[in-house]
């Protein structure tokens, strides 16, 4: 069982939870690609953690997709997505980018492949750079 910590953009909201990562996947579904602006959703589930506020609780705004299971909490001033305590599932789903601890777990899978975005397919040859191009 760990303690981690994390925040939003522009620092409204922050919060800490206890409890342990038991899957990390990341999604490729059509929701998660337009709700990241990515190639996929970076998410971590946590069963039976507790999740807890410790700065902004009111600036978290939850949307739930109607008629569906797809959920989203995220910062109402900068838009970071933030954990989602999904009670009735018994788990918190927590996306990676909102850390600010370091996780021990690796990405379990790749999911909805299917559903995949056609640039996101043989991307080993991009360049990559240290950081932004000059």
């Amino acid at each position: 069982m760990g303690l981690y910590s994390g925040s939003c953009l522009c620092g409204s909201v922050a919060f800490e939870l206890e409890g342990s990562f038991a899957k990390f996947f990341f999604c490729h579904c059509s929701r998660c690609r337009k709700t990241s602006g990515s190639a996929h959703c970076a998410n971590l589930f946590a069963p039976d953690a507790s999740l807890t506020w410790t700065k902004g609780e009111d600036h978290v705004t939850f949307y739930h997709l109607p008629e569906t299971r797809f959920a989203r909490t995220f910062c109402r001033t900068c838009g970071s997505m933030m954990p989602t305590d999904a009670k009735s599932r018994g788990l918190v789903v927590v996306p990676a980018g909102c850390l600010d601890s370091d996780v021990d777990v690796q990405p379990d899978a790749h999911l909805c492949c299917d559903s995949r975005a056609n640039w996101d397919e043989g991307l080993e040859g991009v360049t990559k750079l240290p950081g932004m191009p000059s």
